[in-house]
């Protein structure tokens, strides 16, 4: 018997490679914590990206999913942003993920898995939530080693110890 390989599989790599690059430039260009995202819509064009920039303008909303959605807003004219998927190289936490509730995105793909605010089903699953208007289909996992080694090795150069 063979597998069933979905039909996002090679789009969600393709799209999370973009959301690592994003990343990396956030650490190399403006020291940030490497998480990037990408705002796709359902004809498979980039109408939002960005990567966290919390630090540089002393936001606390300004994570990567918040600046892409907010791009996305701006490029589509609307606050809804149907039929769009959003790439994000770390599973959002709840204030992200309830935007996406909020602006009715679709689909959220993220690559690492985040144990302590995760909101879209380790810690908590806001997305997932029965008593929302509006739910959202997750893949989680894309590509996580990639970027849990990019965080992991991130705040460890901040704490002085080595790269893994």
């Amino acid at each position: 018997m063979t597998a069933e390989v979905p039909t996002h599989a090679s789009d969600d790599e393709r799209w999370m490679r973009h959301a690592l690059a994003l990343a990396e430039r956030a650490e190399r260009e403006h020291d940030e914590i490497p998480v990037g995202a990408v705002l796709v819509s359902a004809q498979g064009e980039v109408i939002g990206e960005g990567w966290n920039l919390n630090i540089s303008r002393r936001d606390p909303t300004a994570h990567a999913e918040i600046v892409a959605l907010r791009e996305g807003g701006r490029r589509l004219d609307n606050h809804r942003l149907l039929g769009c998927t959003l790439y994000v190289t770390l599973e959002p936490c709840a204030m992200c993920a309830m935007a996406m509730v909020h602006a009715r995105v679709a689909r959220v793909v993220y690559a690492a898995t985040d144990p302590k605010t995760g909101a879209a089903g380790s810690v908590f699953d806001l997305l997932a939530d029965p008593r929302h208007n509006h739910r959202i289909e997750v893949t989680g996992g894309v590509l996580a080693g990639e970027a849990g080694t990019r965080l992991t090795n991130y705040f460890r150069r901040k704490r002085g110890k080595p790269p893994l």
